[in-house]
């Protein structure tokens, strides 16, 4: 298996990190998006499995992981990570990218997309969401940012929610690698989660507008009622669920998830020609 590699990227907000397997091959580029408030970190471990004929790319958002962050005002913009993510891409190809989009990333995949269409060949989004007004407020006030205090409630939090929404085969050692990305994001870690919430009022339209293939994965976790809303929105969309993943599959079951996304980037090749 290849080793994944690091590097920099110049952006608007300083640099931005990213981690990278494979050479450039006969496949397009994919472009792994991850969810808040994590980095890259959580595509490592299947990175090497879907490098294969292609180059695979996952960056830290401005502001989490090792990329420097975004100016506080004003409020950084799922629209923003997508610009971001363009600018890593056009460091490694002008041509079309396949992307991989989980939770937050989703978000950012469709606004990729939306913005660059001709650039994009096809989408993987991992749980996404179409919320109702009334699951919009639930998750805004469960996701405001927890003051920090010497009794470490901020802390306590996050590794509750992090056993509460463990996926099969999700380690001891996994988790902990989960709450430390969660660390790094300092006093700006819900930045990511803000943004998606205020996405919501533009990501129904902007689906539906799209007309790439696009595979919605669909595991056992907090958006598994959610996600397959986004069916009827989508021009040509293919819902696979995943009962038996979780939170933690990207590692804990990374030769599966990875065989599956392959597939599905091949059939959409497919039906591209």
């Amino acid at each position: 298996m290849e080793t994944v590699r690091r590097q920099f990227i110049d952006g608007d907000h300083g640099q931005i990190h990213c981690r990278v397997v494979g050479t450039k091959g006969s496949h397009p580029p994919l472009l792994c998006l991850h969810m808040s408030p994590k980095s890259g970190r959580s595509f490592h471990d299947i990175m090497p499995f879907l490098a294969k004929d292609r180059l695979v790319i996952a960056p830290d958002y401005p502001g989490y992981g090792e990329s420097d962050a975004p100016p506080a005002n004003p409020p950084v913009r799922v629209e923003d990570y997508a610009k971001a993510c363009w600018q890593v891409a056009a460091a490694f190809t002008d041509g079309p990218i396949d992307l991989l989009g989980h939770h937050t990333g989703s978000k950012v995949a469709v606004e990729m997309a939306y913005t660059r269409p001709k650039h994009v060949r096809s989408i993987i989004l991992i749980s996404t969401a179409v919320l109702t007004p009334e699951e919009q407020a639930s998750f805004e006030t469960t996701y405001q940012p927890i003051p920090l205090d010497e009794d470490g409630t901020r802390f306590q939090t996050m590794w509750s929610r992090i056993v509460e929404h463990r996926g099969p085969g999700m380690t001891l050692e996994m988790m902990a690698d989960a709450l430390a990305e969660n660390l790094r994001g300092g006093e700006n870690y819900e930045w990511g989660h803000r943004a998606a919430f205020a996405y919501n009022s533009v990501f129904a339209k902007r689906v539906e507008s799209l007309p790439h293939p696009i595979t919605v994965v669909n595991p056992r976790d907090d958006l598994e009622d959610i996600t397959p809303r986004v069916m009827p929105l989508l021009q040509h969309g293919t819902l696979v669920e995943k009962p038996e993943w979780g939170h933690g599959f990207l590692s804990a079951h990374r030769q599966e998830a990875a065989k599956l996304f392959i597939q599905a980037l091949d059939r959409s090749s497919l039906r591209k020609r």
